[in-house]
């Protein structure tokens, strides 16, 4: 009995020892972990990279920006659905264990234990808050040791941060595949739905995915998803947290993703959508673009923009089937599966509805084409083939040489690759099954679409397909604007004197331009017709070259450089006569800036794609407007105070008078000049067309009231468009069609008239106050005070013998006389001859 009761003794005190010696072991572990144990309290002030998204003036998506696609959804957002089927998943005692799932560990030991020298990887028993541990502070290592400083860094957490918050990080910063980082991003990206709008099923989809998002590839691992997502559906069942009939429906739910597009999310957005993010890259920099988590909502109307993409596509198609069929994109074998093959080559995406297709068979009345498949998430080509059939209709304007064909065969032999899209009759209504053959437009152009009060820019166009073509030929391509520059000139010249109806020589011209650079001969467009003397507003109307040549001379070309400046068409203008006529470069954004300043009475307008920007805590970080609003806040609500001022500090950069002057010049040009085809709108249109030498570029460039539109096609490397591409031939057309749709539901209302305006009636043709019995060819002239239309012309001098007008000498002053040269010039504002 006594060895007995010694021999307990000794087992006691020996395990007394090994406990005290195991505890000591114990703490000098945790001693010697926890020295370089992270800061666990930078998880208090934590900001993950969350995805830039901007948004359309009605509040639609254009376009999101991010390294990694994370929307940050606080805790209170978050479904009970979803948080109950990431804790089915990944840990059930979350809201009861202090950071370690002691069971859990123990399971994973053992099996640990049983698989040893397998080369398996081990089973990790974290929980939610190891896991925020792991993915925050620590790496992906897999040891004990990482192992221990996650456990402890799990408990430090749990003792300093509620269940809710840890709960809150991990659900926002977890990978779940494709891309997405978070709960919120996870089910756009999956299933193109907010996270209050997921299925049982696919909660539990998501919620399978932390351990292994690749592996549970919805396409390429679809079997094995489905298996991961139904055993959630059954731990959700388990813990009584859904009801049986439930888990029923859901565990046949098919596993259905819809691929969300990374790029532009509105249609003929993609230009805009680029530039946007340009100028956020240089506001805020590269981190702030894709990692802050900006609200960014532009100004794209996206009806409008959808009108300025159909129309000028439209007009560059149409311009570019009239030059003939230039043959097929490519050549493809379409022996064995023809679809797999056409699956490779490169389509465009943003054309819709055209459509890559193959030629399969050929005949004299007809070709069948088959349409590239689509491919699947998983990348895989779909298996469906769609054919259709190309009659001769769909082939007419495809001329080789001049000649239109009589047969499909002339056109298209099997193997060609081409574009096609649904064949439509007169009517707009569409022929089952049959197709008309596209082809890329080599030339291009752009348009924008303003509001010419704000400066907000309604629509961008930058060119046919962004897909094709990145460059914004609406900001980044600098062509020569031609006689879409005049009005600026003109409105130089009525600031500072003259008048819509003073009256200038048309007549041959010649300008020594020194240094050896020979003698410059200005001469009218087209027929070379000259009309002798010319009110300014009848030469605006018919783009006379020499009338702006002269009238420039006499102001000085300094004076319209500073004019140029005023309006943002060019920075520094040189002193040489030829820029008078538009020969220098400039962008469709700043001529559209400028003609809005026309427009608004001149008022300076800064063009602007971004209404406001919100940081990621909602503060307004940038605002486009920034006028002051007296009264707009109304302490206590309406109290019959007086109604709220908008105070608007921009500057005037043309006199009120004077932009109505130019802009009723400028409706003479639509209704009577060189635009007369934008007649067909309906409604009070002012503008200005533009060809340059050689028909390079062609220019529309006009607004009405409300909306201010500039159009420019040509060459990317410029070249002849043909002697008929003129800007009133080609672009003015595109103008009228986008501005039809964009004014169908608006009244036609007029220009508003400036106070101090005089309303006269003058002749049309010579510009002289309209007596009692004039007849219909009589207009009403805008006079600024002390000013009037003449009663008559006063001839000083005579012209040269060879009918030339003024030579090169001293330029006219402002002042009556006879220049040395024998030209002839009255003083601004009487209507005498120059």
């Amino acid at each position: 009995m006594r060895l007995l009761v010694r021999f307990l003794g000794f087992l006691f005190a020996a395990g007394t020892v090994v406990f005290l010696v195991g505890v000591a072991a114990v703490a000098g572990a945790i001693w010697h972990f926890s020295k370089d144990l992270p800061d666990y309290s930078q998880l208090q002030d934590y900001e993950p990279p969350v995805m830039t998204r901007v948004h359309a003036a009605d509040g639609a998506l254009l376009g999101e920006y991010s390294k990694e696609r994370r929307l940050y959804l606080p805790i209170q957002a978050v479904p009970k659905l979803v948080i109950n089927a990431f804790l089915a998943a990944e840990d059930k005692n979350f809201y009861e264990h202090g950071g370690i799932d002691y069971q859990g560990m123990a399971r994973a030991a053992i099996l640990y234990a049983q698989n040893y020298g397998s080369n398996r990887r081990p089973q990790g028993a974290s929980t939610i808050t190891q896991q925020v541990a792991k993915n925050f502070l620590l790496t992906n290592e897999v040891s004990f040791a990482r192992k221990i400083k996650e456990a402890l860094l799990a408990m430090r957490i749990e003792r300093a941060y509620s269940k809710d918050r840890i709960l809150e990080l991990y659900l926002n910063e977890i990978y779940l595949g494709l891309g997405a980082y978070g709960i919120a991003a996870a089910s756009l990206v999956y299933f193109d739905k907010s996270v209050n709008e997921l299925t049982i099923a696919e909660a539990s989809y998501l919620a399978s995915l932390p351990k292994a998002p690749a592996a549970l590839h919805p396409v390429r691992n679809r079997d094995r998803a489905i298996e991961r997502r139904n055993y959630v559906i059954d731990r959700l069942l388990e813990n009584g947290w859904i009801k049986q009939a439930d888990a029923d429906k859901a565990r046949k739910d098919p596993l259905n993703v819809t691929s969300r597009s990374n790029g532009a999310h509105i249609f003929a957005g993609e230009y805009f959508a680029e530039e946007v993010r340009r100028d956020i890259f240089e506001r805020y920099g590269e981190k702030k673009l894709y990692e802050g988590g900006l609200s960014v909502r532009t100004t794209l109307d996206p009806k409008i923009q959808v009108m300025a993409r159909k129309t000028m596509v439209a007009g560059l198609v149409n311009y570019d089937e009239a030059q003939g069929w230039r043959g097929a994109l490519h050549k493809l074998d379409i022996s064995g599966d023809w679809g797999v093959k056409l699956a490779d080559v490169k389509s465009l995406s943003d054309i819709s509805p055209w459509r890559m297709a193959v030629v399969l068979e050929t005949s004299d009345q007809s070709a069948r084409i088959g349409f590239q498949p689509g491919r699947e998430l998983g990348g895989a080509v779909s298996k469906e083939r769609q054919t259709g059939i190309i009659t001769i209709d769909g082939v007419r304007w495809a001329k080789t040489k001049g000649k239109a064909p009589t047969a499909v065969s002339q056109v298209l032999q099997p193997g060609d690759v081409i574009y096609a899209d649904p064949l439509v009759t007169k009517e707009g209504a569409a022929v089952e099954g049959q197709y008309r053959l596209r082809q890329l437009p080599e030339v291009s152009g752009a348009m924008v679409a303003m509001d010419p009060w704000t400066g907000r820019v309604l629509a961008m166009v930058g060119g046919f397909s962004f897909d094709q073509s990145q460059f914004n030929r609406a900001t980044q391509a600098y062509r020569q604007p031609g006689s879409s520059f005049k009005p600026i000139v003109y409105s130089s010249a009525l600031d500072n004197g003259y008048t819509p109806s003073t009256t200038v020589i048309d007549a041959p011209i010649e300008i020594d331009q020194g240094q050896g650079a020979g003698v410059w001969r200005p001469e009218n467009y087209s027929t070379g017709k000259y009309y002798g003397p010319t009110t300014l507003r009848n030469a605006l109307q018919r783009s006379l070259n020499t009338v702006t040549v002269r009238l420039a001379q006499d102001i000085g070309m300094p004076l319209v450089g500073e004019y140029a400046k005023r309006f943002g068409v060019y920075d520094e203008l040189p002193n040489y006569l030829s820029y008078a006529l538009g020969a220098g470069e400039t962008t469709v954004m700043r001529m559209v800036t400028a003609y809005s300043m026309f427009a608004n009475g001149g008022r300076r307008v800064k063009p602007t794609l971004i209404d406001r920007i919100q940081d990621r805590y909602g503060h307004t970080i940038f605002k486009h407007d920034t006028r002051e609003c007296r009264g707009c806040d109304a302490p206590g609500g309406w109290k019959s105070q007086p109604e709220p001022q908008l105070v608007d500090r921009r500057e005037q950069v043309l006199d009120p008078m004077t932009a109505y002057q130019i802009t009723e010049m400028m409706e003479g040009v639509v209704q009577r000049g060189t635009a007369t085809v934008v007649k067909e709108v309906g409604k009070p249109i002012a503008g200005k067309t533009g060809t340059t030498n050689d028909e390079k570029d062609v220019w529309f460039v006009g607004f009405s009231p409300d909306l201010a539109v500039g159009v420019y096609m040509g060459y990317d490397k410029p070249r002849n468009l043909g002697r008929t591409a003129t800007g009133g031939h080609v672009a003015a057309p595109i103008a009228r069609d986008f501005l039809k749709l964009a004014l169908a539901d608006k009244p036609p209302t007029p220009f508003k008239v400036p106070a101090g305006i005089k309303l006269i009636r003058v002749d049309a043709k010579t510009g002289m106050r309209a007596g009692p019995g004039d007849g219909g060819n009589t207009i009403l002239e805008a006079f600024k005070p002390g000013t009037a239309p003449p009663e008559n012309y006063s001839v000083i001098g005579v012209a040269d013998a060879d009918g030339r007008g003024p030579a090169p000498g001293p330029q006219p002053s402002q002042g009556g006389g006879q220049q040395p040269d024998g030209g002839f010039f009255m003083r601004p504002g009487t209507g005498g001859l120059y």
